[in-house]
């Protein structure tokens, strides 16, 4: 009794959650956004990686940020120089962000500008394997980050978040000399899963993939505003 109450309860709160997820969405598509969602354990390197990513495009694309942690702005207030709006939220004990934090974000990000001005959102989700995959926000797509300090194992321990996955980065290549990893068999492993996944393998601190990532997300956003020209 006590597995199906726990059972009926998470469907619920999915049901409710995509619900908001889908309302996100809407708003996104009004106002033409096009948004990210980044997922990946703790320390895989999705703060110096969107640090790269903005300083990189800003000159092209309008971007925000909203940016999830359990406590503090340390991550938030990184990315704030790269003189880009970027709204925290503390998630407190929640192992994820879900559509009504993202919800209150874009509230936030509404009051200081027109959010019909800008082409790209990121949502930095918190870090976890696990919850964010499960738990939509109103993104267009997702993007995991798996570092090859992990293993190679990680995507079929964690399957949802690697089937999930519109895009898989491979970071921190620039450790692989020093580590007993296959970059190969880490790719294997997620295409057991995901057949149809973009993977870039990539270092945002030495620069090696930088640019075949950054043209994914150029590619991203433009075929976005294509769409909602479209309609």
């Amino acid at each position: 009794m006590h597995q199906t109450f726990d059972a009926a309860l998470e469907i619920n709160l999915l049901h409710a959650n995509q619900q908001g997820a889908d309302h996100n969405r809407a708003h996104f598509d009004e106002w033409q956004i096009a948004c990210l969602n980044l997922m990946s354990s703790p320390g895989a390197g999705k703060t110096q990686l969107l640090a790269k990513t903005l300083a990189a495009l800003k000159e092209q694309f309008k971007m925000a940020v909203i940016e999830g942690d359990m406590t503090t702005e340390l991550d938030a207030d990184r990315l704030r120089q790269q003189q880009v709006p970027v709204i925290a939220i503390n998630t407190g004990r929640a192992c994820h962000l879900d559509a009504k934090m993202v919800a209150g974000g874009l509230h936030q990000l509404a009051q200081q500008s027109n959010p019909a001005e800008f082409d790209l959102v990121f949502v930095e989700n918190v870090g976890n394997l696990v919850c964010p995959a499960e738990f939509e926000v109103g993104e267009h797509a997702k993007v995991a980050l798996l570092s090859v300090t992990e293993g190679e194992d990680k995507p079929l321990k964690y399957p949802v978040m690697f089937r999930e996955a519109d895009c898989l980065l491979i970071t921190k290549t620039d450790l692989v000399p020093y580590l007993e990893v296959d970059l190969a068999q880490i790719e294997a492993n997620v295409r057991q899963i995901n057949p149809s996944v973009t993977v870039i393998p990539l270092s945002a601190k030495s620069g090696e993939g930088l640019a075949q990532w950054l043209d994914w997300v150029r590619s991203f956003v433009t075929s976005r505003s294509a769409l909602a020209a479209a309609r």
